[in-house]
């Protein structure tokens, strides 16, 4: 069976409803547009080596962002595909705002507490247009969400305790989000401007050097031919894909389209089909060297090398993918997956030993951090790598062989080039996530403003009772529910300066507070009614798109239990790798070693409980004693590990034992 081009266009807008609904423009406008993204990515890439001060860096890339969302996004459906006149309007008082700050130099940032007019003239106008572009790209959601906390800065004397507070004017306000590095132009856009537009520029790179086809490729043929091939694949190619891409959608729709075929081939209907891959496609916001583009954030929030957020991700991306593998391979015994045999495109030697530069691309990140460069130089290095090796072949030169020697116009082939649509796509590709950063900024101004961070943590503390377990229960409730309604990264920035403050309170080091709230920020990925990779993975299955919500919570949800592992004992802090390099040099390596191998078990457990089969089909009272043994391996405690590996040894005792029995009964 084949994706039909309607499914296709259904996933497609999925993709849509996560990075906007762009205009699809021709002729001059086109060219236009392109223009402005190559110079926006030129002028990024510049900044990668060279010194741009940060009161001209963040300001000016609110201004690239701004410009080319009114310009490539419609202000409603009916007015796609072309540009109008209040869009051009937008996209120059967004550059007049800039160019007002910029000019007026540490003059406007001194008189911030007390500022002119004009400058709050152009400071409410900001706003607005920060407020208009998240519209535009994300929805209502966020723009509502972004005016309450201005509401609430400005109301705050006739609030009710405990959320009351002095209340700040306009004039103060403006001065906060547009004139200091503390509001919009803060700790979110400085990650948007140095470090999320470089992998995204990185990851446009791979993409026109035919990276991603290679990833699919690769892990058909590797994992092909098998009763559990098919999933396999989904898992290894989600895995591959998702690194660079750091899009949960996109991996799920670009996945889907190749992999769906051959998972209904194999046996699963279509929710349980759509519910692993929109599953893989989570896989690739957790998944280093680029995980989403919240991971950045962590790493400014903190004040700590990049390099150690990946290596706090390590573990439990392992522990993911490994909660993944064993409910593919349970759904081949479950669904009785006979052999089907899949056409490989070339075998695994024939395409490492054609292709092999593709993963050096994708390694050389983590291989220049080692090596001392910082993350922004790490990336910057790493696309030069990635743009020189793609010469390595004819097919996948991001310059064709023939740019100075081919027939007709050298401009035409050019444009046509895979370096000028890298360099277009990974500017663009990043509008949505930037125009978020920027209103992000204006909550977590609200919240260094207002104290609200330490207001909400008290108030948390106190429902739980001091309890750590009960916050830990709570904050993830409370990342659940702004999950809902927002995507990953705002759902992030908003729960990080809210609620992490409660569980640090508590004595739980700030960094895993924050990868706490990154997991479960995370969720939102497949939580309705922002659940956009199952929604599009339903597209492409034709499968029910609730239903399979509920399947990739299933594959999911296993490995959604380590984040409390690493919150409830400082023996957790092992599965992040004791949260540095530093810390990681002194560690105890058994204790590591020992967290790891209970989490995976109990990982293992929960997954067999779920599927409701471990070395065959569970009855009620197995399936109840896995999850039970699960979630006591999921608490790192001496008694709960023995009652978790205790649970787990009956189970398999006792399905030994029936399965002894069976044949003799037949």
């Amino acid at each position: 069976m084949s994706i039909s081009a309607e499914a296709l266009h259904r996933a497609e807008e999925f993709i849509e409803a996560e990075e906007g609904a762009a205009n699809k423009l021709k002729g001059p406008l086109a060219v236009f547009v392109m223009l402005v993204a190559i110079a926006m990515s030129a002028f990024h890439l510049y900044t990668a080596y060279a010194i741009v001060p940060t009161q001209t860096l963040r300001p000016v890339h609110v201004a690239f962002v701004l410009f080319l969302t009114f310009l490539l996004f419609p202000v409603a459906a009916r007015f796609r595909h072309r540009i109008m006149w209040w869009d051009w309007l937008a996209g120059a008082l967004a550059i007049a705002v800039v160019v007002y700050l910029i000019q007026g130099g540490d003059d406007i940032t001194d008189r911030n507490t007390s500022p002119l007019p004009w400058d709050i003239v152009f400071g409410i106008a900001l706003i607005l247009l920060v407020l208009e572009a998240m519209r535009r790209t994300n929805g209502w959601i966020m723009p509502v969400i972004t005016s309450a906390f201005i509401a609430y800065a400005l109301a705050g004397p006739w609030l009710p305790a405990p959320w009351t507070h002095k209340g700040y004017e306009v004039g103060r306000l403006v001065g906060v989000m547009y004139m200091t590095l503390e509001g919009i132009f803060g700790v979110a856009v400085d990650v948007s401007s140095s470090l999320i537009i470089l992998f995204t520029i990185f990851g446009a790179f791979l993409q026109y050097s035919q990276a991603g086809k290679f990833y699919i490729d690769f892990s058909f043929s590797a994992m092909g031919g098998k009763p559990t091939g098919a999933g396999r694949t989904v898992v290894l190619a989600s895995f591959l894909l998702g690194g660079p891409s750091g899009s949960g959608v996109a991996t799920t729709v670009t996945l889907g389209a190749v992999a769906y075929p051959m998972l209904a081939k194999v046996g699963y209907e279509r929710n349980a089909a759509g519910g692993l891959l929109a599953a893989g496609g989570l896989g690739a916001i957790i998944s280093p060297p680029v995980l989403g583009a919240a991971a950045f954030l962590i790493a400014e929030f903190l004040k700590i090398s990049y390099l150690d957020v990946l290596l706090m991700a390590v573990i439990p991306t392992l522990l993911f993918y490994f909660a993944l593998f064993l409910m593919v391979e349970i759904d081949a015994r479950k669904y009785g997956m006979g052999n089907v045999a899949f056409e490989k495109v070339d075998s695994v030697w024939n395409l490492t030993r054609k292709y092999w530069f593709h993963f050096l691309s994708l390694v050389s990140i983590v291989a220049f951090m080692l090596w001392g460069f910082s993350p922004v130089m790490s990336v910057f290095c790493a696309t030069i790598v990635s743009f020189f090796t793609s010469f390595l072949r004819r097919d996948t030169a991001l310059l064709p062989y023939d740019l100075f020697t081919g027939a007709g116009s050298f401009w035409r082939r050019l444009a046509g080039s895979g370096l000028v649509k890298a360099m277009e796509g990974g500017s663009i590709g990043m509008l949505n996530v930037a125009a978020t950063c920027a209103g992000a900024g204006i909550i977590v101004g609200v919240v260094t403003l207002t104290g609200l961070g330490l207001k909400f943590s008290a108030i948390v503390i106190d429902y739980a009772g001091g309890s750590l377990l009960l916050t830990a229960l709570f904050t993830a409730l409370v990342v659940w529910i702004v999950g809902l309604a927002v995507p990953v990264t705002a759902s992030y920035i908003i729960c990080a300066v809210i609620a992490a403050p409660a569980l640090i309170k508590l004595g739980v080091p700030d960094f895993a507070a924050h990868m706490f709230i990154f997991y479960y920020a995370v969720l939102s990925e497949v939580s309705p009614p922002t659940a956009l990779a199952p929604f599009a993975a339903a597209a492409i299955t034709g499968g029910d798109p609730y239903k399979t919500t509920l399947q990739s919570w299933k594959y999911t949800m296993p490995a959604f239990l380590v984040p409390f592992m690493f919150v409830l004992d400082p023996s957790g802090l092992g599965l992040l790798l004791m949260g540095s390099t530093k810390a990681l040099a002194s560690a105890n390596w058994w204790s590591i070693a020992e967290v790891s191998i209970t989490c995976a078990i109990g990982v293992a457990a929960l997954a067999a409980g779920f599927q409701g089969w471990a070395l065959l089909r569970t009855n009620k009272v197995e399936r109840t004693l896995l999850i039970v043994a699960g979630l006591a391996l999921a608490y790192p405690s001496m008694v709960a590990d023995l009652v978790g590996l205790g649970g787990v040894a009956l189970v398999l005792a006792m399905q030994f034992l029936r399965r002894r029995r069976t044949p003799q009964l037949a």
